[in-house]
């Protein structure tokens, strides 16, 4: 019985630091926060439009189109993290096939900005 106190001590002091940070986090904002709100801080912010309008809205194209693009070119960073830590195990082939990746996307970039998908009017 004793043995298996122990097996399980360090777990239950880590659970119970992890409960009291936890606890702590939560009412620190509640003791520490400085209260003054006014009618714009109680709005909700939806975008940048005016939180009163329609919510059935249409909303402009471009911000699809910004998402779209920073979904794409974020897809290059999670994909160049894994490929920089294994790159002495890849070796060349791997180097090359990573370069005609940011070629490809290099390419495209270049095809958005010349299209002016990046222009905001």
């Amino acid at each position: 019985m004793n043995d298996l106190l122990s097996s399980y001590l360090p777990i239950i002091i880590f659970m119970g630091v992890a409960l009291g940070i936890c606890l702590v986090l939560i009412a620190a904002p509640f003791v520490v926060a400085y209260k003054n709100p006014d009618p714009e801080k109680l709005s909700a912010y939806e975008c940048g439009f005016n939180a009163f309008d329609d919510a059935r809205m249409k909303f402009d194209v471009r911000f699809y189109l910004v998402a779209i693009l920073f979904i794409i070119f974020d897809l290059e960073v999670a994909f160049l993290f894994p490929w920089a830590v294994s790159f002495g195990a890849v070796g060349w082939l791997g180097f090359w096939s990573m370069m005609v990746f940011l070629g490809v996307l290099t390419i495209g970039f270049i095809y958005e900005w010349k299209k002016g998908a990046l222009e905001w009017d």
